[in-house]
């Protein structure tokens, strides 16, 4: 048979037309319900059968299994998804990329696409010239699908004559009569070609072809498929290599589901066939018989394949996630350290949702660590006192020691540098992607949050400094003012704290609405308190001057503490109704305090 390195050369440039074809076509797909489809994979729940018909959903749309897998390794490398949810997807993602090989089936050798790809490129192509953005990714949708098809005739034209060559056949006789031995051996051509091509959807494009041309036996080919749903695997490892320990988890249970399915499959291998080729022979001839029932026969395999796969192992994800978790231990990395972003990595700018979460999570270590520390400390209490269940009233009283702290020393050193590295974070995913209102929303609120723990830690700078000269006064009016301050901060922090730690937050917001309401009325200028005690003469103007404005310090320092944990735990917008434009500017000023001269004026009249 004449077949040269002209012919194998077509035969690699048609491969590559219909690989092509299938990138564009699965990027334009992205474009348009990409974002949906991670919504919904990053809402998902720990059902495992809502999981699975989730990863169905996202590989029949975006047809490929590729990017819903390399989608899930990212997800659960940003918290986003648990392992058990990983491992449900995975099982869905798998059934849902048979509908590329249906396609193939029916389209490729069933219809003459080539009569009708060259019109479908002209109209995609005057798609793409469209205002809308929208239009212009379904118009590389139909390009490319028009060149996948374009592609696959191309290969079906390029591979070598059989009928016109019955000779080479005798060459592959050798390696289709050996029993098992010659399934296993299918089996590893097929992990090896998908490998080497990195798309189970176009070996198993080589693979129907190949049934087509009478090349290999259904039996062969069936222990191909099965070979592409081992190979097709080492995506989602190779993308896990940089991930940390969880998404290696995720990887590993995709090899692992996969490896037990093919191992459960080959062990009832013939029965199996016959029972698909039973299936299949209502519409036409035996698989066994005839070559062009193959590409049909083939597609109810690997779909049978993977629909049984996900209904077996589905009941052993507890036990597959043990053994992910004995294969992957745990590796605790370094903490860096709070000037340092902990999640702001390169690798949460792949998609729009870990990036969001990285900036979340950011932001809440920042909440956490320096700025928790920094506002107990201001009240000359300890982080334990807040987090303890013992009586604030108690607490307060008890603890008269000064604590040292250099607020504006932790501001400058530490708390001012991440929090530029957050708001830096923050604009490069505005930049990076056309976001939705929603998601832009949620940006912006976190850059929110983080201007009201900057406003809270400015005003907790004078108030540390009086709360530390007044706690010790002889003056008991003004000791019990300044302690009533540091019970009034306290509870709000432990009511944070416990919403920060909370499973269901949300339980936690009408107390957090209660206190924000009482936090107005507790001020000594609104409720009367400071005129009480300048009219019986119990505290000077000083005082009374220090008190005002810490009062309203203390306030402010509640509300920031109120909004911040509505924005970062509960994540509602309440806290945006009716706020001053003024209020959320990213002014480096704190907000203006009562003038000194003004109250004791006041206090004088």
């Amino acid at each position: 048979m004449n077949y040269g390195l002209t012919d194998v050369i077509t035969l690699f440039g048609s491969l590559g037309l219909f690989l092509y074809g299938m990138k564009v076509m699965s990027d334009a797909l992205m474009e348009v319900a990409g974002d949906k489809m991670r919504n919904i994979l990053a809402s998902m729940t720990s059902n495992r059968v809502f999981a699975v018909f989730t990863g169905f959903l996202i590989t029949s749309v975006l047809q490929s299994s590729s990017a819903t897998t390399l989608m899930v390794v990212s997800f659960v490398n940003a918290s986003l998804l648990t392992l058990t949810e990983a491992i449900g997807v995975i099982l869905g993602a798998n059934i849902g990329t048979t509908i590329t090989a249906w396609l193939i089936s029916i389209l490729g050798f069933k219809v003459s696409m080539s009569s009708i790809a060259l019109p479908l490129v002209g109209a995609g192509f005057l798609l793409t010239f469209t205002k809308s953005s929208k239009y212009r990714n379904w118009g590389k949708f139909i390009i490319g699908f028009a060149v996948l098809f374009i592609g696959l005739e191309f290969l079906k034209n390029s591979v070598p004559d059989i009928k016109a060559n019955p000779s080479i056949l005798e060459f592959l006789k050798t390696y289709t009569n050996m029993g098992y031995l010659s399934v296993l051996l299918f089996l590893l051509i097929g992990t090896i070609l998908t490998l080497i091509v990195q798309s189970s959807s176009a070996t198993m494009a080589l693979t129907l072809i190949m049934c087509n041309e009478g090349w290999i036996p259904f039996d062969m080919a069936a222990a191909m498929v099965l070979g592409e749903n081992i190979g097709t695997t080492i995506t989602a490892n190779l993308a896990s290599l940089v991930a940390n320990f969880q998404a290696k988890r995720a990887a590993r249970a995709h090899l692992i589901v996969n490896v037990l399915g093919v191992s459960v499959v080959l062990i009832i291998f013939y029965p199996f066939l016959n029972f698909v080729d039973y299936i299949t022979q209502s519409k036409g001839a035996s698989a066994f018989v005839a070559a062009a029932s193959i590409p049909v026969a083939l597609s109810m395999f690997h779909t049978a394949f993977n629909v049984f796969n996900a209904s077996l192992m589905i009941w052993f994800v507890p036990v597959i996630e043990k053994v992910v978790t004995k294969l992957v231990p745990e590796t605790l990395e370094p903490e860096p350290d709070i000037d340092q972003p902990k999640f702001l990595k390169e690798s949460a700018l792949q998609y729009p949702q870990t990036a969001i979460r990285a900036l979340l999570d950011e932001t809440k270590r920042l909440f956490e660590e320096p700025f928790f520390k920094i506002i107990t400390h201001s009240l000359n209490l300890h982080r334990e006192d807040i987090k303890s269940h013992k009586k604030l009233k108690k607490i307060v009283r008890k603890s008269k020691e000064k604590i040292d702290i250099d607020i504006d020393e932790i501001y400058y050193s530490k708390v001012k540098t991440i929090y530029s590295k957050i708001i830096e974070f923050a604009t490069r995913i505005q930049g990076l992607f056309n976001l939705s209102p929603e998601k832009t929303e949620a940006i912006y609120n976190i850059k929110v949050a983080n201007r009201y723990m900057v406003e809270a830690i400015k005003d907790s700078r004078s108030l540390h400094k009086n709360i530390s000269f007044y706690m010790k006064s002889e003056n008991e009016y003004i000791r019990k003012e300044y302690n009533l301050l540091r019970r009034k901060v306290s509870k709000v922090l432990r009511r944070v704290y416990r919403v920060a730690y909370a499973e269901n937050s949300e339980k936690h917001l009408t107390k957090l609405l209660e206190l924000k309401s009482k936090v107005k009325q507790s001020d000594v200028l609104v409720n009367g308190r400071l005129d009480k005690l300048i009219r019986e003469g119990v505290i000077d103007s000083k005082m009374a001057t220090s008190l005002a404005n810490d009062s309203d310090n203390v306030a402010g320092i509640s509300r920031n503490l109120i909004r911040v944990a509505e924005l970062l735990y509960i994540q509602r917008d309440t806290i945006l109704t009716g706020i001053d434009e003024a209020e959320i500017t990213d002014s480096e000023n704190p907000q203006d305090k009562i003038n000194s001269e003004s109250v004791q004026a006041e206090i004088v009249s």
